[in-house]
This record gives C-alpha cells, structure tokens and sequence, in this order.
C-alpha cells in the first residue's frame, strides 16, 4: 500500500464518521439532545447499574470533551439523576423516568441509523471492515470505551 491509499483510507473514514454525525444530529434535534448526549444516555441505558461520571467518560467513544459537562446537561433537562453512592464519597448517575423515555428514543434512532447504512453497506462488507477498523483503536482510548461499551451490552443482554 501506497502512502495515497492510506490517506484515502483515513479520509474515507473520516468522512463517513461526519456523515454519520450528520444524521445522527439530525434525527436527535427535533428530541433536543445531541449527539454526545445521547451516547451518555444510550452508556447508561446499557449499563448494569449507576455509573460515576468517571466510568460514563471511560465508556464514551465519540465524546472527547469534559463528561462532567455533559452529564450536568442531562441533569438540567431531568433525563439523569445523581445519588450518593454505596461508599457515600462517590456520587453516581441514573436515567430518570424521563431519561428512560429518552433512552428508548435515542435506541429507536439508532436502529433507524442502522437500518438505513443497510441499505448502502452489505453484511459480508461490515464483517470484513470490522477486523481492520478494530485493529486501529484496539490500543487507543476510544477502542477502550468501545471495549467497555460492549462487555455492559453483553452484560444487560
């Protein structure tokens, strides 16, 4: 491989990550939440029980800024909730009713998401980009949060 083809290939990533984004935003407006949001909503939709804020921000992948400033949005709009914890120096963080509500959205969305890059992408094709993308973040922090991001699906599943 060519130093082009390696350009192109984080271009090419990169532009699907935008359009992506794109559609995400633009699905969740009309709900007034972001997409940053709604990852936190959708971390602890999959988690097993209340996260502290540090264990949302080790499991967000496409948020890179302050996960306390994420998560005390979400506590303004009453879709999460914070609590002492069991050592009572820890405070954690829960969906409300209402956050519950937003969680289903947010799910609704991404199934929509999904079901439309279906129509463009085949599963041989998914199965076979997978191994590679994988193999670039595996190390780096958002490969982490994914890694995390999974094991509470498989967790709650």
């Amino acid at each position: 491989m060519t130093v082009d083809s390696f350009e192109e290939f984080r271009y090419l990533v990169l532009a699907a990550q935008r359009e992506g984004q794109r559609a995400l935003a633009a699905a969740l407006k009309p709900h007034d939440l972001t997409p940053s949001q709604a990852e936190a909503i959708a971390v602890l939709r999959d988690s097993t029980g209340p996260l502290t804020v540090r264990e949302i921000g080790q499991r967000l992948v496409c948020e890179g800024g302050s996960p306390s400033r994420l998560m005390s949005t979400l506590t303004q709009k009453g879709l999460v909730e914070s609590t002492v914890g069991s050592d009572r120096r820890t405070t954690v963080l829960s969906l409300t009713s209402a956050g519950v509500d937003a969680a289903r959205t947010v799910g609704q969305i991404e199934q929509n998401l999904y079901q439309a890059l279906a129509f463009l992408v085949r599963d041989d094709q998914v199965a076979a980009a997978m191994p590679v993308l994988r193999a670039l973040v595996a190390q780096l922090p958002a490969g982490q949060a994914l890694e995390r991001r999974i094991a509470d699906q498989n967790a709650t599943d």
